[in-house]
């Protein structure tokens, strides 16, 4: 399947130490959440859903480098269009719990996100 075309969102957290586990359980509720409310086809459908954890290095383009002490999660989700991610955000505001407190948690981080974003490369 080509992602050309195709609706993403990634968002980066690094995260101090002591809000990881908060971290970890804020996108286990995630994920079933996501895996309960989301189409799978159709012109609403949840392509691919990921969340990475990883530690955050001193040079980011170095894999050999020094960890900071944080850790990085990384949320990449991608849909058929973009009504699929305007659905994504009208669902979580109205069925996921865990919203406000991970709006609350992110206030602790560094975040970085790509909303409405298009795949202009893609190989399958």
């Amino acid at each position: 399947m080509s992602t050309l075309g195709k609706t993403q969102i990634t968002i980066v957290w690094i995260v101090p130490p002591e809000y990881v586990s908060e971290g970890d359980r804020l996108f286990a509720s995630h994920a079933a959440w996501m895996e309960k409310t989301h189409p799978r086809d159709g012109e609403l459908a949840l392509l691919r859903y990921n969340i990475i954890k990883a530690p955050e290095l001193e040079k980011p383009l170095d894999p050999t480098s020094a960890p900071t002490g944080n850790t990085m999660f990384v949320l990449d989700e991608m849909y058929e269009t973009q009504a699929g991610l305007d659905n994504h955000w009208r669902e979580g505001a109205a069925t996921w719990e865990d919203l406000g407190a991970l709006a609350e948690w992110s206030n602790n981080c560094n975040v970085i996100s790509a909303h409405n974003g298009v795949a202009v490369q893609g190989l399958w």
